[in-house]
């Protein structure tokens, strides 16, 4: 890669392993870093650098390295063809979200979530992923309908937890509604918190990949963290919270209404469901459907479809929503 030069931004890697890997497989991901960026890019010991006029060109540099360590350190390990390292390099291309322009400084405040007290960062992975992200922050209810993988779930207990932790809400509330499946809420064993655990599961495991478990423990039994069917929300109004309505596409057009009116003063209602897994007897129609019809234009109001582009579970779960997609069309 050249000898090392004084660059207009340096970052120091301590750890050798991480460095290696950053680095990657003689240079490869500097490289391409090169590449993408238009400027050279210098490693010496363990410092990594750039040599640049270019302000912006530095912040996107300074970026896409810290970035690169965090999932590294998360647990990832870039792949030897670039993959990791080109969806972080697509995050970090774009400057406009929904019908705005970003400076740089805008771009990555979107790209990231950052949890006081939690375990890691939590990043967009995807244009669309930081898309919702951006609506959450500036709208106050935000339907994210997508497919299972693309992370729409995640991300909105995420920043949930960032809300209630930095003190901007006071609480958080999960509710789904509870679509039964050969056994009723009625009939299954122990209290009303035992009969919904099974159902809100997601969530829990969502709050659990940010938070430690302890945390999630004692938010939940001081009720900053309050978990309960839709069908109890009817008669409350929820001022100065984050309001998490998993599974929406189950939910009915008049159990839909209810929920949307139960906002408060101070509150922010993310909604999420896919509508290609509704399970509503007979003809229901969806009250997530028909509120994404009715509502698409209301100001204030944020509306992102996600698509197997956006999955991020397993590159096999993207095969596969694509294959029933294909069916779909007759294709």
């Amino acid at each position: 890669m050249g000898s090392k030069k004084v660059g207009s931004c340096k970052i120091v890697v301590q750890d050798n392993g991480v460095l290696q890997r950053v680095c990657g497989t003689n240079d490869n991901n500097l490289k391409l870093i090169e590449s993408f960026l238009g400027e050279p890019v210098f490693a010496c010991g363990n410092e990594i650098s750039i040599d640049s006029k270019s302000p912006d060109k530095a912040q996107l540099f300074n970026f896409i390295i810290n970035r690169m360590m965090d999932e590294i350190e998360d647990g990832s390990n870039p792949d030897s063809d670039g993959t990791m390292l080109r969806s972080i390099i697509s995050t970090s291309a774009g400057t406009s979200f929904s019908d705005r322009n970003l400076d740089d400084g805008d771009l990555f405040d979107i790209c990231s979530i950052m949890v006081p007290g939690g375990t890691r960062k939590v990043y967009p992975r995807t244009r669309g992923q930081a898309d919702f992200v951006d609506m959450m922050r500036r709208t106050d209810l935000v339907f994210a309908v997508g497919p299972a993988g693309c992370g729409k779930t995640f991300l909105a207990v995420a920043e949930a937890l960032r809300l209630v932790l930095s003190h901007e809400k006071n609480g958080i509330i999960l509710t789904r509604p509870v679509v039964e499946a050969g056994e009723s809420l009625g009939y299954l064993p122990g209290n009303l918190e035992e009969k919904i655990n099974p159902y809100m599961r997601p969530l829990y495991d969502a709050m659990n990949a940010v938070l430690p478990r302890d945390t999630v423990r004692k938010m939940v039994e001081s009720s900053i963290v309050e978990v309960a069917p839709l069908a109890y929300m009817r008669g409350r109004t929820l001022g100065n919270c984050v309001v998490i309505l998993d599974e929406a596409q189950n939910t009915t057009v008049e159990q839909m209404k209810m929920f949307l009116t139960r906002m408060g003063d101070g509150s922010k209602v993310f909604v999420t469901g896919d509508i290609t897994q509704i399970d509503l007897p007979g003809r229901t129609r969806s009250g997530l459907v028909h509120a994404m019809s009715v509502l698409e234009n209301v100001q204030g109001i944020s509306i992102k479809r996600l698509g197997a582009e956006d999955v991020v579970r397993s590159g096999l779960v993207k095969r596969i929503i694509q294959a029933y997609d294909n069916e779909k069309c007759g294709l």
